[in-house]
């Protein structure tokens, strides 16, 4: 298909921001369209119309609902933010181990006062659309889970803010108000964000094919293999090369569009 075809048949879903190009061949049509997009700031994602709209997000919390990493945020409060974001980088393009690599970051905490938790909290910032796509999919009657390998602390009080149905998360070990370094077991990994999906679906007698995964790191592409439109969002280089859908550019409302939904029928969250 020729980029003057695609042309053709665009139907905007949001003016300027994203559109719709109904296509006969999915192959030929991405090639045209990432011909025409060249190196221009544009997603795009090749899927079938039939189903798109998914029942059930499971999303990963940090670098895709928060633009933070909290461990590096209370690395921060120690002088070792940029020795932990290193680790932190390693484990989610797949370099390394992730339980191994949480247990030597979390170890370097051990006596840090409980106190600093909240204002490491105090730091967390919504990555944008976020609201909007849960108050979204909630209007429309879809599920949403929030399954992080990073900590209940953090994870409880954004899943109780945005509105997630579930909350699966780590619980960092505190003993005489300063932090063990330890976490408790069982840890979160990629099975058990794979496993929550698998099982919720399940739960909610839904298919794997209606529902929707979104994560950054190397532990979400399990889930992101598993859910019926899994995205790899603004995700580290070896995550994104081994995954169907991406979005490099666009927020998190480009999941929505993903699925269809018009601009009017987005909710404020």
């Amino acid at each position: 298909m020729s980029a003057a075809k695609l042309g053709e048949r665009i139907d905007w879903l949001a003016p300027g921001i994203a559109c719709d190009i109904a296509c006969d061949d999915a192959a030929a049509a991405e090639a045209a369209a990432r011909a025409a997009v060249g190196a221009r700031p544009i997603d795009i994602v090749i899927q079938p119309a039939a189903g798109r709209r998914k029942r059930l997000l499971v999303a990963d919390l940090e670098s895709t609902i928060i633009e933070n990493e909290m461990l590096e945020e209370l690395a921060d409060f120690l002088g070792l933010r940029a020795h932990v974001a290193e680790i932190t980088r390693r484990a989610m393009n797949g370099e390394i181990d992730f339980a191994g690599a949480l247990a030597e970051r979390v170890a370097l905490l051990r006596g840090l006062p409980e106190t600093v938790l909240g204002k490491a909290a105090a730091r967390i910032r919504l990555m944008q659309g976020a609201p909007m796509l849960i108050a979204t999919l909630h209007r429309h009657g879809a599920a949403t889970a929030l399954v992080s390998g990073g900590f209940t602390v953090f994870a409880e009080p954004v899943a109780a803010q945005l509105g997630f149905d579930r909350v699966v998360a780590n619980r960092l070990d505190v003993a005489d108000g300063k932090l063990a370094g330890t976490v408790h077991k069982p840890i979160v990994t990629g099975a058990t964000k794979r496993d929550t999906l698998v099982a919720l679906a399940g739960e909610l007698g839904l298919t794997l094919d209606e529902t929707l995964a979104v994560g950054d790191g190397a532990n979400d592409l399990p889930m992101l293999g598993a859910a019926g439109l899994g995205i790899a969002f603004r995700a580290k280089p070896a995550v994104a090369a081994a995954s169907r859908w991406r979005i490099d550019h666009g927020d998190l409302t480009a999941l929505l569009y993903a699925q269809g939904y018009r601009q009017e029928e987005l909710a404020e969250g």
